[in-house]
């Protein structure tokens, strides 16, 4: 499984959030711990349902997020 196929969108699952697998985990909500400190084995001790290969996945795709031309009007 690619890191791109990990992330998930579901209209009727998380009101459309980005999450994983299929999961009910959110891609905000693992960007959220680690912002707080919490590191990859102490996520993955919480959420015995995650694999380290998630929590790339969840970095990737917020780099890909953030990698866009912004437009500014002159």
């Amino acid at each position: 499984m690619k890191h791109q196929d990990r992330i998930t969108f579901n209209p009727s699952q998380c009101g459309g959030k980005p999450c994983i697998r299929g999961l009910r985990i959110r891609v905000k909500d693992i960007l959220e711990m680690l912002a707080g400190g919490m590191n990859e084995s102490e996520i993955l001790a919480d959420f015995e349902m995650l694999e380290p290969e998630d929590i790339r996945a969840t970095l990737e795709y917020a780099a890909r997020q953030t990698d866009h031309p912004v437009l500014r009007a002159s």
